[in-house]
């Protein structure tokens, strides 16, 4: 797979440790006779924002677990910031910064009661704990909801609140599970605006997203199934290599029924309808009136394919379905949205 380190064992080396800053080799979790991570291995390169994707009970939270030694693998090896996630798991947990799913700050303290009470927790003190508490207000534009309590803030402060919290102590690696779920495509944007910062300062940034724009905006791109990290790559590669095929969005008077009579067409790999119209991946070599002819005879109108460039979602579908076997859009495990 072009750019991309697929391999199973891992070596680390000096140069490794300076230009990685996490370094995976064969991680395992296993719960009784459950496996939820699958021996998985890759290295995410210092500065860099690293994109990590997959359905529901894919084992994406399974691995950040583990990586930010909070949960201990039941087989192979991880280093985060240089420190061994087995052996050391306390040390890790102060040198990463964590921003989880779920909201978990107080609700009854002020922003900035918060703010000192996790910089006592990161063993910041005196002038230090100040300036931290200082600079992360301003990072996360806070100082007007400085006194405000967290209760009262709406969606979009508090999960800025909780990015400020994670960077008290100055991590050189962000972990972001999920972290603009249920969020509006305003908040969104300008909370990536605010990775593209951390990420110029020289943070490595770690996100699991069920946000496809999102993930076009990182830098490289695993993706899990069952387990396993079956594709790492550029998020151009990504399409270019896993797309499962072309892909063509088709006009037609009758979308219910286009969509009906293409999924039989012999050739065509997926349907999926896409507003007015239907997006449809399909082998590299059907021609594209094999698309039309069939919605033509049956007396569909104002019928139009036109070739378009293949997406992450395209990736996303095809290899969690050849992986899993069942449809991610259907169970609601990928969002369209604008991007950021």
């Amino acid at each position: 797979m072009t750019g991309a380190k697929m391999k199973q064992q891992v070596t680390t080396s000096p140069l490794d440790e300076q230009t990685d800053s996490i370094v995976v080799s064969g991680l395992t979790r296993r719960f009784g006779a459950f496996t939820a991570v699958d021996h998985v291995s890759f290295e995410v390169h210092r500065g860099e924002v690293f994109g990590y994707l997959g359905a529901n009970g894919a084992g994406k939270t399974t691995t950040i677990r583990m990586l930010c030694g909070l949960l201990a693998p039941s087989d192979g090896s991880a280093t985060v910031a240089g420190v061994d996630v087995r052996h050391d798991p306390e040390a890790v947990r102060f040198s990463i910064g964590y921003m989880s799913q779920k909201f978990s700050l107080y609700e009854d303290l002020t922003v900035e009661q918060n703010l000192k009470f996790f910089a006592g927790i990161y063993r910041l003190s005196g002038r230090r704990a100040r300036k931290r508490v200082d600079a992360s207000v301003e990072l996360a534009d806070l100082a007007a909801e400085r006194s405000r309590l967290v209760a009262e803030l709406p969606a979009g402060f508090r999960q800025r609140l909780a990015l400020a919290a994670a960077l008290l102590h100055e991590p050189k690696v962000l972990f972001l599970d999920e972290p603009t779920a249920g969020t509006d495509p305003f908040v969104r944007r300008r909370f990536w605006h605010l990775i593209r910062q951390l990420q110029a300062q020289g943070v490595t940034v770690f996100v699991t997203t069920h946000h496809l724009d999102e993930a076009e905006l990182c830098d490289r791109v695993g993706l899990m199934a069952k387990g396993r990290l079956v594709a790492l790559d550029e998020p151009a590669g990504l399409k270019r290599d896993h797309a499962g095929g072309k892909a063509y969005l088709i006009s037609v008077s009758d979308v219910a029924r286009g969509s009906a009579l293409l999924r039989t067409q012999a050739g065509v790999v997926r349907v999926t309808s896409f507003g007015f119209q239907l997006r449809v991946v399909a082998d590299e070599d059907l021609p594209p009136a094999a698309l039309e002819a069939p919605l033509t005879k049956a007396g569909l109108d104002d019928v139009r394919v036109s070739p378009v460039d293949a997406t992450l979602e395209d990736v996303f579908l095809n290899l969690v379905q050849e992986q899993e076997g069942h449809d991610p859009m259907a169970q609601g495990e990928v969002v369209r949205e604008v991007a950021p």
